[in-house]
């Protein structure tokens, strides 16, 4: 089972909403045709656990071959307003195309109508 933090990333990389990561990932994964598809499978279904979970696997496998590869993930990673995301935090990303409403709340006591 990965690390949280790779479940994390790999949830990032599915929705394409770090640029930096995803290219540092696909320029690691470029002559693994595998990990390409399991990167293109968690891109394609960004909702999907499944995928995501298998490329987290991944991203563990690749973090224990290459500790330089590591050391650069988890740097872009920090990166990222998700990465400092802690207990009791509230944050919100929103990409891609979106219509409609976003609603952002942390200890709603009561109820709510919109």
């Amino acid at each position: 089972m990965p690390e949280p933090i790779l479940i994390s990333i790999a949830a990032a990389l599915a929705a394409k909403g770090a640029t930096g990561l995803y290219d540092l990932v696909k320029r690691k994964f470029a002559k693994d045709p595998a990990a390409v598809a399991l990167l293109d499978a968690a891109s394609s279904a960004p909702e999907d656990a499944r995928p995501i979970a298998a490329l987290a696997e991944r991203l563990s496998e690749a973090e224990v071959e290459d500790a330089e590869f590591s050391e650069a993930l988890r740097e872009e990673w920090g990166k990222l307003p998700e990465s400092r995301v802690s207990q009791g935090d509230v944050h919100n990303t929103v990409t891609g195309k979106v219509s409609g409403k976003v609603v952002q709340l942390r200890d709603v006591h009561g109820n709510i109508n919109l």
